[in-house]
């Protein structure tokens, strides 16, 4: 359950949070508020994936399988 919950923040972090931060000013890095905000999302997607990888059961029990067959 938790992994799906992680797995929905991007989705909804840009979706629904563009049209909340939808202005040009401030400008940040040189970007529109908005170009900031999805540059963000994008991301912080890439973390969130990395961190579901790490705590998905399924890729553990794949890592152990390997070991097991290596000589």
């Amino acid at each position: 359950m938790l992994l799906r919950v992680l797995a929905a923040l991007p989705f909804i972090g840009i979706l629904f949070g563009v049209p909340f931060v939808n202005r040009v000013e401030p400008l940040m890095l040189g970007m529109p508020f908005v170009l900031a905000w999805i540059v963000m999302w994008v991301v912080l997607s890439a973390i969130i994936m990395g961190i579901i990888y790490r705590l998905d059961p399924s890729n553990r029990q794949l890592a152990a399988d390997g070991e097991e067959a290596r000589p």
